[in-house]
């Protein structure tokens, strides 16, 4: 390696002063590694430049983790590798930018960050660290340029929640969203003059509302980008230390190092929900509505005491007893019908009998009657 360091300074020992590169740091040449290779590139002129850059990202599927939005990451741009904060966003259909705390999967979504100016259509990569040897894999997100915008406007969306404490028809007053006469006139477009307490307003609903509802509001407001630029500067480390380089933390490393665990949010637990039984009114009909309403609207008149509710075992044994009550029925008529045709039958055999034993008789006696007419003459 000397050896070869000696030749080269020896060959270019005589270059001319405009292909000499300068102000390069001095760490660049004290600790020049050459199991490093270095290609020189150029930068145009509007490249130096600092501001906002929107581009195209999407996690890759073999990363394993999902990314974050404020959390530094470092991309590899053209001839830049630098560490930033993105917010990642999408656009909804109204073409809203909405913030994202994480980015989607196998989806695409954009990212807006501060860096020096990069041309439209560049591609690049993401990665987390460049320090160590890590055993998964390495790339975390890749993309494309799609614009240099310093007035983009990126929406989180806000949702408050209040509860009436006065109502009236359709109108009512509104506590617990606002917590001062400002705010509401900021929301409103105009100062309110009511008598009411700091922050409460009064607000029209198509329908009568009841002090157990709770009212919603959905509000978005504008984040802002942090101006967070990092060069990557691996290279001015001493021999054997230039995979060591690590820039700015994640709040997940800063809390596994120092080990802080991370404190649960009381509202963000999951807890049984209690709802309270509503008992609601009976619906009063005045007689006039009832005579207009048609017949088939009109309240009718139920008859009928209440319906006792009995255990499961008393509901069972009254089913048994009922279902043998039936069989026994079934039986006893059965045998009903069979005793009732055995009876005809037999009224339909006297039936025959006597009818057989008149005509026999009558017979008799026409027989007879013919032989004493016989002696008489």
């Amino acid at each position: 390696m000397q050896k070869q360091a000696q030749l080269n300074r020896t060959e270019f020992e005589d270059q001319d002063d405009e292909a000499r590169i300068e102000n390069v740091p001095c760490e660049f040449v004290q600790n020049f590694d050459p199991h490093y290779p270095i290609i020189l590139g150029g930068l145009g002129n509007s490249e130096g430049n600092v501001g906002y850059v929107q581009m195209r990202l999407k996690k890759h599927h073999w990363y394993k983790k999902i990314l974050k939005s404020r959390d530094p990451i470092i991309f590899s741009v053209g001839w830049r590798r630098f560490q930033t904060i993105p917010l990642y966003y999408i656009e909804d259909h109204n073409a809203r930018q909405r913030l994202l705390k994480y980015t989607p999967q196998h989806m695409h979504c954009g990212a807006a960050f501060w860096d020096p100016i990069i041309p439209q259509g560049t591609g690049f990569l993401a990665i987390q660290s460049v320090s160590g040897i890590m055993p998964d894999f390495r790339i975390a997100a890749t993309g494309v340029v799609l614009d240099l915008d310093k007035s983009i406007k990126i929406l989180k969306k806000l949702k408050l929640t209040g509860f009436p404490y006065k109502i009236f028809k359709n109108t009512s007053f509104i506590k617990g969203i606002f917590n001062s006469a400002l705010e509401v006139a900021k929301f409103e477009g105009a100062v309110i003059q009511t008598v009411t307490p700091e922050g409460a307003f009064r607000a029209s609903f198509e329908d009568k509302l009841m002090m157990s509802d709770i009212v919603f509001m959905r509000t978005w407001y504008p984040v802002s980008i942090p101006a967070f630029y990092n060069p990557v500067t691996s290279l001015l480390k001493p021999v054997g230390e230039k995979d060591t380089w690590s820039g700015m933390w994640t709040t997940g490393q800063l809390r596994l190092a120092h080990g802080v665990r991370l404190k649960a949010n009381k509202d963000s637990l999951y807890k049984p929900i209690l709802r309270q039984k509503k008992h609601f009114n009976s619906l009063h009909i005045p007689k006039a509505l009832q005579k207009a309403l048609p017949f088939k609207n009109k309240p009718k008149a139920r008859r009928g005491g209440s319906r006792l509710f009995f255990p499961c075992q008393i509901l069972t044994l009254l089913d048994a007893l009922s279902m043998v009550h039936s069989q026994k029925m079934k039986h006893f008529r059965a045998k009903q019908k069979e005793e009732e045709e055995k009876l005809k039958w037999q009224k339909d055999l006297r039936k025959k009998l006597f009818r057989i034993q008149g005509q026999k008789e009558r017979r008799n006696q026409k027989s007879s009657l013919k032989g004493a007419e016989g002696q008489l003459q």
